[in-house]
């Protein structure tokens, strides 16, 4: 309620089935990682927000990066965070679109289109832009609305406790994913790009070390051949991996989720955390993005309003832990394909009736240790991969 509705409005809820999809992913999760008390999964939703002391904002996000604009036949979600983004709004609408600030132009041009031109035409052009309720729903593993692909027997059911989980990926669901398995036992180690490293260390610092206190940390030049094949030695070694690239980033350095999964002494568990799915790996979306593509808004008498902070990266994270969590239990080798846009629809539906309730503030956890800094624990990891051990443990976290 805090975070959803109009500033100068009241609070409003969100739906039903995204409540009960949060409390049975944290129950799940805490179930397999013996935690004591059980994860706050309502909580999570809120914890950027209350570190950099966000609000509702209706139909622009709570950080101030995303717009709900109406089009001529629907609603659509736009975000523009990369200098690039706002250089090809112009080819997007075919129109010029003053530089500094072009929401006043965008809103105005989108006013007069079909919702599936701009959608195509995003899609073209690899904004992070989606017409609203575009995506639907995904099938269910588990017992949760994220498919998991088979890729042989093997080993048998384990718990979290002592797995090696290699974290590839940035910003809020994948590196929430990681954060959320160490919290339940596991070893984690994060692994960034020496030319590309996680683009969240430039947000507020406590929000970072919130997502990745306990990681272990490892920098590799992955644009040469040596990083990469010391990736691929170090994916080997896993049991769990967690990327949020699109499918085809990965396999232009050679490394193939199902082919890793397919050998004998590879991960067990593979998440890829995309903005619609794996089937749709190219399309661009941010979290506020991804909701809405799903359907993930709620509407007032003046239109749609975001639901949340970026409410598609937390909830992705949190459900995705807890996929993982249910396949380890299961035993054999899986494939998790956990599509944000595809996942909010999920729980899209009839907002809670919050009209008795009032709003209360979002809090967040308290960091155990700030992040380790970029790259500490890489020259053990090489040593370990170099004698076959690195699996023993990586210092410098």
């Amino acid at each position: 309620m805090f975070l959803t509705g109009r500033p100068d409005g009241p609070g409003l809820g969100g739906p039903v089935a995204l409540i009960e999809l949060v409390e049975t992913a944290a129950a799940v999760l805490s179930r397999h990682g013996g935690r004591r008390p059980p994860i706050d999964g309502l909580a999570l939703l809120g914890e950027r927000a209350a570190i950099a002391s966000l609000g509702r904002r209706g139909d622009v996000s709570c950080g101030g990066g995303a717009r709900l604009l109406r089009a001529a036949d629907g609603w659509l979600a736009a975000s523009l965070p990369r200098l690039d983004d706002e250089a090809a709004v112009s080819a997007w609408l075919e129109e010029d679109v003053p530089a500094g600030d072009p929401w006043p132009a965008v809103e105005a041009s989108v006013a007069r289109r079909a919702v599936a031109e701009l959608d195509a035409r995003a899609a073209l052009l690899g904004l992070p832009i989606a017409a609203v309720s575009s995506v639907g729903a995904p099938d269910e593993s588990f017992g949760l609305p994220i498919p998991a692909l088979p890729f042989g027997p093997g080993e048998g059911p384990s718990a979290l406790s002592g797995t090696t989980v290699v974290d590839l990926s940035a910003l809020w669901a994948g590196p929430l994913c990681g954060q959320l398995l160490g919290e339940c036992g596991a070893r984690v180690i994060k692994v960034e790009s020496t030319s590309r490293p996680d683009g969240a260390r430039a947000g507020p610092p406590a929000f970072f070390d919130l997502l990745n206190g306990g990681k272990e940390s490892v920098v590799l030049d992955l644009q040469s051949s040596v990083g990469r094949g010391d990736l691929r030695r170090l994916l080997m070694t896993a049991d769990i991996v967690i990327e949020s690239n699109r499918p085809r980033a990965l396999e232009q350095m050679g490394i193939v989720a199902g082919d890793l999964l397919s050998a004998s002494s590879g991960p067990r568990v593979w998440v890829s955390i995309t903005s619609h799915g794996r089937s749709m790996g190219e399309r661009v979306g941010f979290g506020d993005v991804a909701a809405a593509a799903g359907g993930l808004v709620v509407f007032d008498a003046a239109g749609a309003c975001f639901v949340a902070d970026a409410v598609a990266d937390p909830l992705t994270g949190l459900v995705a832990a807890a996929a993982v969590s249910e396949a380890l239990a299961a035993g054999g080798r899986w494939l998790l394909d956990a599509g944000m846009a595809p996942l909010a629809a999920s729980v899209a539906g009839a907002p809670l009736d919050v009209s008795q309730l009032q709003a209360q503030p979002p809090q967040t956890r308290v960091s155990a240790r700030p992040a380790a800094e970029l790259g500490t624990g890489t020259a053990a990891m090489l040593a370990d991969l170099a004698t076959g051990s690195a699996a023993s443990g990586i210092p410098g976290s």
